[in-house]
């Protein structure tokens, strides 16, 4: 017997179906003895209607927020979750299974106070083990806790993920099996890559590194819990067949398990490529190269919450000036102009140019760390196919190559080809 928490995601829950889809999921869990407690999304599309309903409202005179007080949004979008948990649960009651809804507030889920985009701070799990222990599965909101001043608050988007692998870690589970319209976790994006091949297993560090840099299996933040806590999770099919041959093997399930890389045995030098669209390059031109200039560049940009990623910085023959280049994603390049045209008689740059339509592909490896020549073979692959590199970035596990965007699914082919993750 085991300790199992699943988590469900929109599609997965789309309908009254798959709902009883779902309930057969766990009903499997259930009758192999395994203590049970389930996360789930709202219905596919539901966030999106209750956020539009709240965006239609009319502004709030005053508040904080630009167009309406924040925990209203809260109490009106997590109500999606509250609709799933309850449904599910009485789909389960319909099977015969002991099975009770949960709120985020109930457990309690304890977050910080900033609504709309809270993070968990604690989690009680005593009396979810305690009902888990008298064969009750818990059916609990994902994306939701309870903020210090006692009123709902919601995670983001993919806060459901970060739910399940806080609640995973809180009640000590075995397991964490995040099921969604994949199968599990590819070398890269198969609609890209047709020969791109399902992994078995993947390092956090290097989930972390493929969820941050564009691919869309799991939530970034689900991946650094899962981390810090050592949550072994499985990322798996809610499509597949419950009653299939192997659904039910505790040790070998099918999907991809993301694990400590103690784990990993045979590891590969690389274990997958990832992209990221719609990167936009901004270069100040001629500043003088003195301490302070790139807090004085990079500090207005954070209090904006412009996400600034790769930078290269270039120093003049006789030092005396410095062109500084970075990208942020293509939404923020108008802001981004604006603050750094506020702040220019502070940073002292003489012009500013910006590209749009870029592309980042990244090359991802725990192997790397213990192998010379990984760059050399991306750029060499890159240069036989005419592609320019415009900018790079490294880390002990990750290349990351700034191109432009027409040239994105080429390179991404390229890459995943010349180091060998095609299926045989």
């Amino acid at each position: 017997m085991a300790r199992i928490v699943m988590k469900f995601g929109g599609t997965s829950v789309a309908d009254l179906d798959r709902i009883k889809n779902v309930a057969r999921h766990v009903r499997r869990e259930v009758d192999a003895g395994h203590e049970v407690a389930v996360v789930v999304s709202a219905m596919s599309g539901k966030t999106n209607e209750l956020v539009g309903w709240v965006q239609g409202t009319p502004k709030v005179v005053g508040a904080n927020s630009p167009f309406y007080d924040a925990r209203e949004y809260d109490a009106v979008v997590a109500s999606g979750e509250q609709v799933t948990s309850g449904l599910l649960a009485i789909a389960l009651q319909a099977m015969e299974i002991n099975a009770r809804s949960w709120q985020g507030w109930q457990i309690p889920i304890r977050t910080d106070n900033a609504h709309g985009a809270a993070r968990i701070l604690e989690i009680d799990g005593s009396d979810i083990i305690k009902r888990m222990g008298e064969g009750q599965v818990a059916v609990i909101a994902g994306f939701q806790g309870l903020g210090p001043d006692n009123r709902i608050a919601t995670l983001g988007r993919g806060g459901s993920d970060t739910s399940a692998v806080a609640i995973a870690a809180a009640v000590k589970a075995d397991r964490c099996d995040i099921y969604t319209d994949v199968d599990g976790v590819y070398t890269t994006d198969p609609r890209i890559v047709p020969q791109a091949r399902r992994l078995k297993k993947i390092a956090f560090e290097e989930m972390l590194e493929m969820a941050s840099l564009g691919a869309k299996v799991l939530q970034v933040r689900s991946v650094e819990l899962a981390m810090v806590h050592k949550v072994r999770t499985f990322v798996r099919s809610s499509f597949e067949d419950p009653d299939a041959p192997g659904m039910g093997d505790f040790l070998n399930p099918p999907g991809t398990l993301i694990c400590d890389e103690d784990e990993i045995v045979e590891q590969e030098v690389v274990t997958g490529i990832a992209y990221a669209k719609d990167e936009a390059q901004i270069s100040l031109r001629r500043l003088a190269d003195r301490p302070g200039v790139s807090a004085a560049i990079f500090g207005p940009l954070a209090e904006s919450h412009i996400n600034v990623d790769m930078i290269v910085q270039n120093i003049s023959e006789d030092g005396s000036k410095t062109d500084m280049t970075f990208t942020v994603p293509s939404g923020d390049v108008d802001k981004a102009i604006k603050v750094l045209g506020e702040n220019k008689e502070k940073i002292g740059y003489d012009v500013v140019q910006n590209e749009s339509g870029l592309v980042k592909v990244s090359v991802i490896g725990i192997g790397m760390r213990s192998h010379a020549g990984v760059a050399a073979t991306a750029f060499k692959a890159l240069a036989d196919k005419g592609i320019n590199i415009k900018a790079i970035t490294t880390s002990e596990i990750k290349i990351s190559i700034l191109i432009d965007g027409p040239y994105a699914e080429l390179a991404v082919r390229t890459l995943h080809s010349c180091y060998g993750l095609d299926k045989n």
